[in-house]
């Protein structure tokens, strides 16, 4: 049986937007926010690597919260990234996040120190046991340089407040396994896995491209639930050379994003270095990729 999605099924892993001068734009990212709930999206995820959370404060982390939180109510879950290498900074974070009105975590593995099976199992279980929160594990060992094992997520899975994993893992048989022994809600956070995932048992998608194509990421879950596997293939396939310029030409999905927001005239602003924004060449073939989706919604 599916897991019932905690946080809906569909999630923008959202971008900060800042402004001409580099400053946190929080009139922006409510804007971006109503638009993209009014898109589709059950859910927001802040301050991921998206959100571009290595170069933005603790202070700014929790300012994106609240004024996300004060821009769409209860229309959508609010999910605060508040991983980091350093349980006692995660904890810190989260309490944060918590008290700006956040509805879940997003906690990554801590990552460059790559520490063992038992210090990841206990790192996240200090992080959840510090706030009423639930709780989705981020499983990225590309970024990281740790997985999250198999053995540590069906032990994790008994705490009451962990209850979602955003899958980067590139292991769909691992993640089934999991997802067919425990009630982990599993979220693909690789768009060419949204779908294998969801017809495995997934739940839904925390997704970089729904910063530009909500409806259409989105039409490819809808289409497989409908039941309509044979649709849901049609779309996902019409969505996928949008998906791998964003993703997989070499740029970060931060800088893909908001070189299109910005073209549509959508709040994103400069990244922060050490990113550099996209150049030319590949801002038009970006917009050439996106004017080829398929309408949605």
């Amino acid at each position: 049986m599916t897991p019932s999605p905690p946080f809906g099924r569909a999630l923008c892993a959202m971008i900060t937007p800042f402004t001409a001068a580099g400053e946190l734009d929080l009139e922006g990212a409510q804007r971006l926010a109503v638009h993209l709930v009014g898109a589709g999206c059950d859910g927001l995820v802040l301050s991921g690597t998206t959100g571009e959370s290595p170069t933005t404060t603790d202070a700014e982390k929790t300012a994106l919260v609240r004024a996300v939180v004060e821009a769409v109510g209860d229309r959508a879950h609010i999910v605060a990234g508040v991983g980091s290498a350093s349980t006692r900074h995660t904890v810190e974070l989260a309490r944060s996040a918590e008290s700006a009105g956040a509805d879940g975590l997003l906690v990554v593995t801590p990552y460059y120190s790559r520490p063992p099976q038992d210090a990841v199992e206990a790192h996240f279980r200090t992080v959840a046991d510090a706030t009423g929160l639930p709780v989705m594990l981020y499983d990225i060992p590309g970024r990281t340089g740790t997985r999250i094992g198999t053995g540590a997520l069906l032990r994790l899975s008994g705490h009451p407040r962990i209850t979602a994993v955003k899958d980067c893992a590139y292991d769909l048989l691992g993640s089934t396994k999991v997802i067919s022994r425990t009630g982990l809600a599993y979220y693909s956070g690789c768009e060419e896995l949204n779908l294998p995932l969801y017809a495995v048992g997934g739940s839904g998608f925390v997704s970089t491209v729904a910063n530009v194509a909500p409806r259409q990421l989105r039409a490819v879950l809808d289409a497989y639930a409908a039941p309509d596997p044979a649709e849901a293939a049609r779309l996902n396939r019409l969505n996928t050379p949008l998906v791998e310029l964003m993703m997989a030409s070499g740029l970060p999905g931060t800088v893909t994003a908001k070189a299109l927001l910005g073209a549509a005239g959508l709040p994103s602003g400069p990244v922060r270095e050490p990113l550099r924004p996209a150049g030319r060449d590949a801002v038009d073939g970006l917009r050439r990729a996106y004017a080829e989706l398929p309408a949605a919604g």
